[in-house]
């Protein structure tokens, strides 16, 4: 039987990508994400549900729906995230740094909630969790977003624990900059804050890499697809960063 997986904001960006990798490699798909234009755009391949992660009722029904349809749930890949403000520390204002909190940190912990039973009932399956280099690292204007980052991780290696005795794994992946829609948003966002050019900014972020180039979409993608096969039934309780080398998070121009 083919490996069935759950990608949360599967519809665009990273998501997407992992959803055709997972896909290219024959496994079925199922796509969660908020975005209901995007869902309509996805491959009829895929079972597509609209699913805010940080409302749980929502997350319990879709896992609900998961197990009357499939049967049970092999790779949970919890993705969702949103970027946040970018702000001094004492100019975020409260409400902002909930809904980051909710998406990025509380989404993963639900969706990890509901898969856990699931895959401790097979003694099989993994999870991923996405993170961000800036789980590995400070960066300034970014507190929210790297407070929440920090937080999977934990979340992320806890599971491992867990899960291991039960066959399960969890490993965490630590996207870097990544070419695309939402870090355009960053680094526009991060440009007026530092009083810098978009351009700017982008050259320091990939000057802060040893490779000196921002990641793609599909880089992620491969990297969740190795860790959710057997070439990596040993992996687990990682977190693995892929970011072309991260050796200077807020390179100063």
């Amino acid at each position: 039987m083919s490996s069935r997986v759950l990608i949360t904001a599967g519809a665009s960006g990273i998501g997407r990508a992992m959803a055709e990798a997972f896909d290219a490699s024959g496994a079925r798909v199922w796509v969660a994400d908020v975005d209901e234009a995007a869902l309509s755009g996805c491959s009829d391949n895929w079972q597509r549900s609209r699913v805010d992660v940080s409302d749980e009722d929502a997350v319990a029904s879709l896992f609900r729906e998961i197990e009357t349809e499939w049967g049970g749930l092999d790779v949970l890949c919890a993705n969702a995230g949103v970027a946040g403000p970018t702000a001094l520390v004492e100019d975020v204002r409260l409400a902002d740094w909930r809904v980051c909190m909710a998406v990025n940190l509380e989404g993963a912990f639900l969706c990890s909630k509901y898969a856990a039973p699931m895959l401790k009932r097979q003694r099989n399956g993994a999870v991923l969790i996405t993170s961000s280099t800036a789980g590995q690292y400070g960066y300034p204007n970014r507190a929210p977003y790297a407070a929440a980052k920090w937080g999977v991780i934990g979340l992320g290696k806890t599971l491992a624990m867990e899960l291991g005795p039960h066959g399960v794994r969890c490993n965490v992946i630590c996207p870097g900059a990544v070419e695309g829609p939402r870090m355009e948003g960053v680094l526009e966002r991060e440009a007026a804050a530092k009083g810098m050019t978009r351009d700017q900014v982008y050259q320091g972020y990939a000057a802060g890499t040893s490779m000196g180039r921002f990641v793609e979409a599909r880089d992620i993608a491969n990297m969740a697809v190795f860790l959710a096969s057997d070439a990596a039934r040993l992996v687990s309780g990682q977190v693995i960063a892929v970011d072309g080398h991260t050796v200077n998070p807020d390179p100063k121009l």
